[in-house]
């Protein structure tokens, strides 16, 4: 079994500034090949704090990875960490040297003096190639454990890993699988109770993780082959999805928005917000069968795409009526097979409240909600209710298919 830490580098994660999504990559694909990753930590740009966090790794782990800091700049210290932390000292390597005074001058520039400290090596280190950046990764053998460093952008990152890292880790010889199953309109505490005993199996097992677009059902799995452990997945899994049925909308990289555009089955679909800003056609914009939108709170323009004067004199804009009307408004004003319309309340007596409605030649229907928040998060979960709402309506047995 190969124990895994990640060490993520860098102020600007330390601080929140940046989203630390390269660990959670290396998250993923350490898990889907049998590694067990037991610790993430992310530390600033500090040459002491990294090498004894290098150095307390190696004493519990079989494989540390750390991501960022190795650019040209001063604070740029993961490969002095690293040096440090195994007592060894880093120099130039001519052939890495000539690698990027090289790259400089393809580009019809010369290398700055600066970047020389991204041509260090250290004995137990080899150098990563880096086809599309200027920094090369490490890859260190020590004591019979491994330090990969690896570059910051994303890019850079995930091809080094697939391409340089994987092939020299001496990777387990069983395998994981796993499938996620995606959930809209049940609470988390409500899925753990219908899935009570299940979440208790080791192997095959299960896990649960609220989303922004409802709870996940992670069901994993592991044997020595890839076809044992599908086998030993798959009850489990088909348990999972039955009790899971009336909420489930997708599996694995699915998206709600591209559920929808399944469920459409070639119908058009269009949309009118207010109060949402645009929030729901951010998340159809790719998708098939998104036909127009109209994005507004302007009421002479919303009256003119079918809110009645009446309903918005007695219910007012954020209310069921409105979004019923609206709905029923994309489908004659935009032209489109069906409607789909959300009205939003950020401010004032309404902040919080939400109505999405769906309006299709089969009839229509609507939904309300009430949330705490600030106004992203509002807008954000409006959306999401008015994705959930057409997904249920027109997916094969729905009240609107």
């Amino acid at each position: 079994m190969l124990l895994a830490e990640i060490i993520s580098v860098g102020t600007e994660l330390l601080f929140g500034e940046i989203v630390d999504s390269n660990a959670a990559f290396l998250a993923r694909e350490l898990g889907a090949r049998g590694v067990i990753l037991h610790r993430k930590t992310v530390l600033g740009d500090n040459l002491g704090r990294v090498s004894e966090a290098i150095t307390l790794a190696l004493s519990r782990a079989d494989l540390v990875i750390l991501g960022g800091g190795l650019g040209p700049t001063d604070d740029d210290l993961t490969r002095e960490s690293i040096a440090d932390a195994l007592g060894e000292t880093p120099a130039e390597d001519a052939e890495l040297l000539a690698w990027l005074e090289g790259l400089y001058a393809a580009r019809g520039r010369e290398m700055p003096g600066v970047n020389r400290k991204q041509t260090w090596l250290i004995p137990s280190a080899e150098a990563l190639p880096n086809p599309v950046g200027t920094a090369p990764g490490w890859f260190v053998r020590t004591g019979g454990k491994f330090v990969v460093a690896l570059p910051g952008p994303p890019r850079e990152m995930q091809r080094m890993w697939r391409e340089q890292v994987l092939p020299r880790l001496p990777l387990p010889d069983h395998a994981l699988v796993s499938t996620t199953v995606h959930t809209q309109g049940i609470g988390e505490s409500n899925v753990a109770e219908l899935l009570a005993g299940l979440t208790q199996s080791a192997n095959p097992s299960v896990g649960t993780y609220a989303r922004k677009t409802g709870v996940d059902v992670r069901v994993a799995a592991s044997a020595e082959t890839e076809a044992e452990a599908r086998a030993l997945l798959a009850p489990l899994l088909e348990t999972v999805r039955a009790l899971l049925s009336r909420w489930t909308w997708g599996e694995d990289a699915q998206t709600l928005a591209g559920a929808l555009g399944t469920a459409l089955s070639g119908r058009s679909l269009g949309v009118i917000e207010a109060g949402s800003a645009g929030a729901l056609c951010g998340l159809l914009a790719d998708e098939a069968g998104f036909l127009d939108a109209a994005v507004t709170q302007d009421h002479a323009r919303l009256i003119t795409l079918g809110l009645t004067p009446v309903t918005l004199r007695d219910a007012g804009l954020v209310s069921e009526g409105a979004a019923l009307e609206l709905a029923a408004g994309a489908r004659e004003h935009l032209g489109a097979d069906v409607g789909l319309a959300v009205v939003v309340g950020v401010g004032g007596e309404n902040a919080g409240q939400a109505y999405a409605a769906i309006s299709s030649e089969k009839g229509h229907k609507a939904v309300g909600v009430n949330w705490p928040g600030d106004a992203a998060q509002i807008r954000e979960r409006a959306a999401v209710t008015a994705l959930a709402l057409a997904y249920r309506a027109l997916r094969a047995g729905g009240e609107l298919a």
